[in-house]
């Protein structure tokens, strides 16, 4: 199988509404296909937290990589908003999450890697906070924090990109690329990884972002904000959710929106960007 018709067959598990109360089997059933998958290249850890009086997990697929070095995480949320089939948000990211994880259980990288599904991220980044704190906690150091959010929909048309105010005056109004936005203490990566990006053929525009992404707020609308808050470097790949996409949240976000060669080429680049740093 090809890595496109790899990441479709995981979005024909993955879409379905999956709340982690209000759509309690559907949820169920995406964390299991998800253990069974990243289950094929490790073993998963889970990662328990209590909310609301339910425990809830996080899964985590180690690859080893020196043990000299700091490893990079790479996580993206599991769950969806009720009465979505949630393919955009966030069954896509999900996919290319597993993706990944085959390709680099197969081919190392130097760098340990750490690749995590978090649940409760649409109920407050919860799963990823609880997350976050334990390494601060533990005093664990990271290379880098990627989340990835909302990989999959692409629009070539003219105005089809919006922006938070002001920022439309420096980035491209047609919705067809991938942004990178991280904290500033990542600059160089933001610029090496967009051009690795770029290389691939996959537009790419970076938003550096200071004080933890507070002056901008929709910076802070996925995982990566959790390491933010604890002091980590991270940044959030993404297609930039409700600026681009009108099925954002609704019941509309269904595989068919998806552009599946933009999201193929969004996983590409991840590989070979990771293969980078």
């Amino acid at each position: 199988m090809n890595l496109q018709n790899n990441l479709y067959s995981h979005l024909q598990q993955i879409v379905r509404e999956r709340d982690p109360y209000l759509a309690s089997e559907g949820h169920f059933y995406v964390k299991e296909y998800i253990r069974q998958e990243l289950g094929k290249y490790g073993e998963v850890i889970n990662h328990n937290f209590d909310y609301k009086g339910k425990t809830h997990q996080n899964l985590i697929l180690e690859i080893p990589g020196k043990q000299s070095l700091k490893p990079i995480i790479i996580g993206a949320h599991y769950d969806g908003v009720i009465g979505s089939p949630a393919a955009d948000d966030n069954a896509s990211a999900v996919a290319v999450l597993l993706e990944l994880a085959r390709f680099f259980s197969a081919n190392n990288l130097d760098y340990p890697l750490r690749l995590i599904a978090f649940d409760l991220e649409e109920y407050g980044l919860i799963g990823s906070q609880f997350y976050a704190k334990s390494l601060k906690e533990k005093g664990e150091k990271i290379r880098l924090m990627l989340s990835l959010e909302m990989l999959g929909y692409c629009n070539n048309e003219p105005h089809s990109q919006s922006y938070p105010t002001g920022l439309d005056q420096f980035y491209p109004n047609t919705g067809n690329f991938i942004a990178l936005v991280g904290n500033i203490k990542i600059l160089l990566d933001l610029k090496n990884l967009s051009e690795i990006f770029k290389k691939n053929e996959m537009p790419c525009e970076i938003l550096p972002v200071p004080f933890r992404g507070l002056p901008v707020f929709e910076t802070r609308l996925s995982d990566h904000a959790s390491f933010w808050d604890e002091g980590y470097p991270a940044l959030m790949v993404t297609d930039t959710a409700f600026l681009r996409n009108p099925n954002y949240h609704k019941a509309s976000d269904t595989i068919e929106t998806l552009d599946l060669d933009f999201l193929t080429k969004v996983c590409q680049g991840l590989i070979e960007g990771l293969k980078s740093l």
